[in-house]
């Protein structure tokens, strides 16, 4: 299992008291809230991660992708059946950090939340379903435009590094949605307009339990 540096885990605790950087009371109740779910070391990596959006928010957007892509793209990939014992799970952010693990979906969608959540708009930023050809098997990726027309940066846990989808010649798109519209078919440009995000159920579940904190069970403990 790759594992979270040290250093990364712990910035949180080094942030002295009435820092401009310092954790709100919000923010330690929630990481209470995973501590207490899921163990000392979910409350860490939760803490670490609130601490990298408060340090990085003032730079530059490819700054942004890069420091979040890295970030997520260190916890370990397994398959939902394994984790929740269901086979389309589609984990929160805190549920994925609280696990520390997850497949696909948990690192694009935990991405692209932590860019929202960074003042990143809306229209930048689509998550894709392709196939990933290679693998021979549904995958999904967050893709970045930076303008509307641009050919649009990929972020995929199975790479550590940032590309123009021309790169990725093995992924075939299928369909991409963000917070409120649903496109099919085309990665390379807008594509076609084919509704509102919420006809995608696992989407509106999400969104519901990540805004209650609702956190489920896993059905194993990871060694950690």
């Amino acid at each position: 299992m790759r594992r979270l540096p040290m250093m990364l885990c712990l910035l949180a605790l080094l942030i002295p008291t009435g820092s401009a950087n310092a954790l709100t009371p919000s923010e330690q109740q929630s990481i209470k809230l995973i501590r207490d779910a899921y163990g000392e070391r979910a409350g860490l990596r939760v803490e670490a991660w609130r601490q990298l959006l408060k340090d990085i928010r003032q730079d530059d957007e490819m700054r942004l992708l890069e420091q979040v892509n890295d970030f997520f793209n260190q916890l370990r990939f397994l398959d939902d059946i394994e984790i929740w014992g269901k086979e389309d799970y589609w984990a929160t952010p805190l549920e994925f950090l609280g696990v520390g693990a997850g497949d696909c979906e948990e690192f694009s969608i935990a991405k692209y939340f932590s860019l929202r959540e960074l003042g990143m708009d809306d229209e930048k930023l689509r998550l894709v379903y392709v196939k990933a050809l290679e693998l021979n098997q549904f995958h999904m990726v967050l893709a970045y435009y930076p303008t509307p027309s641009a050919v649009p940066l990929l972020l995929d846990n199975l790479t550590p590094d940032i590309v123009v989808v021309s790169q990725r010649p093995d992924l075939q798109p299928i369909f991409s949605f963000n917070g409120s519209k649903l496109w099919l078919i085309k990665l390379q440009g807008k594509g076609e307009l084919a509704g509102d995000a919420s006809q995608i159920k696992q989407w509106n579940d999400l969104r519901s339990r990540f805004s209650g904190q609702q956190l489920a069970q896993p059905i194993i403990r990871l060694n950690e």
